[in-house]
């Protein structure tokens, strides 16, 4: 299993958003697509489908911008990929029907993967994520000392 850019460029734009979260100020598209390297253009559409989702909000104005909906801990990275990716719901009845039984062991292993994978995505908020980059920054300069 990979990350996919979508999610990947959306999970590092929030994680600047999480950054500036007790600043209360909006983060606006450019400082973000600057500060994490992703193309202003990619991010505006990433940052549209997050709004639609709820997981951000928009202000207008001069110094408008994305902020978060939400406080980063209440945030989880299951919420960010199922709203970027959407769900994937490949199973039909008649397809049940047809499969083989080589099809469906394979089918159940695959859905225990995706189940396990979900259950790491939902213990896991952008506060997480910031702190275990903070710490890992940390180490980091410790290590240069």
């Amino acid at each position: 299993m990979e990350i996919s850019c979508k999610s990947e460029y959306g999970i590092l734009a929030l994680l600047e958003m999480a950054t500036h979260y007790q600043s209360g100020e909006p983060q606006q598209i450019r400082q973000i697509a600057a500060q994490q390297n992703i193309p202003d253009r990619y991010l505006e559409q990433l940052l549209a489908t997050l709004r639609r989702g709820g997981i951000i909000k928009s202000q207008r104005g001069a110094k408008g911008g994305y902020l978060l909906a939400r406080e980063p801990w209440k945030i989880t990275l299951y919420e960010i990929v199922e709203c970027l990716e959407g769900l994937d719901v490949r199973t039909c009845q008649e397809d049940i029907n047809l499969r083989t039984v080589d099809s469906s062991v394979i089918e159940e292993i695959w859905q225990e993967a995706c189940a396990a994978a979900n259950s790491v995505l939902k213990n896991y908020t952008l506060r997480d994520l910031c702190e275990k980059r903070d710490a890992r920054r940390q180490l980091d300069i410790m290590y240069y000392i």
